[in-house]
């Protein structure tokens, strides 16, 4: 199978965060984030409409799996409308959220300890996950990265499989990885995702 991966200094973001779950919240701080792309072609031999085979694998007619060039223009792209925010978890269980409470912010509320947070709507970034972990964050942009390529194209080019990393730190990094079969199923999921009030302000994920 061919492969290509994708890591460079402008694949970060520096987003401030805590991670609360039922009996637990950090104190609110931040990363500089780090990205990686994985790209993994099929093994089943089974051409996609853009390849042509090598040796029971496919590459495209140009001999790329896909051009680093596309990877690295869309995962630029979602880093940097992901930069400088703190990050809103807007499927938490233990967060509350009211964005009329003050004019033009976001008020948060964890239910468990009682802790109340007042954000600038500007500065929220809005994802609909459920913990803002380096591991849901990876899942997220997967998603965002395959939607902004395209499945279609992707599938075309007989990549398979997707994987992406998130390193809080250099030697502290969570990684997804998600079949590009799966993805429409995904996307269903998160349709079927009821927009939070801060989403009316801030819809960068």
């Amino acid at each position: 199978m061919f492969a290509v991966q994708v890591s460079k200094e402008r694949f970060k973001f520096s987003c401030a965060h805590f991670v609360a779950y039922k009996g637990f919240r950090e104190r609110v701080h931040g990363h500089n984030y780090q990205v990686g792309v994985t790209l993994i072609g099929s093994e089943s031999g089974q051409p996609g409409s853009a390849t042509e085979d090598y040796f029971g694998c496919q590459l495209g007619h140009d001999g790329y799996l896909l051009d680093f060039g596309i990877v690295k223009e869309h995962a630029t792209r979602i880093c940097k409308s992901w930069n400088e925010h703190i990050i809103i978890p807007t499927e938490s269980d233990v967060l509350e959220y009211d964005s009329e409470k003050v004019s033009g912010h976001l008020a948060v509320t964890c239910v468990d300890d009682g802790a109340e947070f007042l954000f600038p709507l500007d500065d929220c970034l809005c994802l609909p996950i459920k913990h803002s972990t380096a591991e849901e964050l990876g899942m997220h942009f997967a998603f965002l990265l395959v939607e902004s390529i395209s499945a279609t194209f992707l599938r075309e080019r007989n990549v398979e499989k997707i994987k992406i990393s998130v390193g809080e730190t250099p030697n502290q990094v969570a990684w997804f990885q998600m079949r590009l079969s799966e993805f429409e199923n995904f996307k269903e999921k998160k349709l079927q995702v009821q927009p939070r009030p801060c989403f009316m302000k801030n819809n960068s994920g």
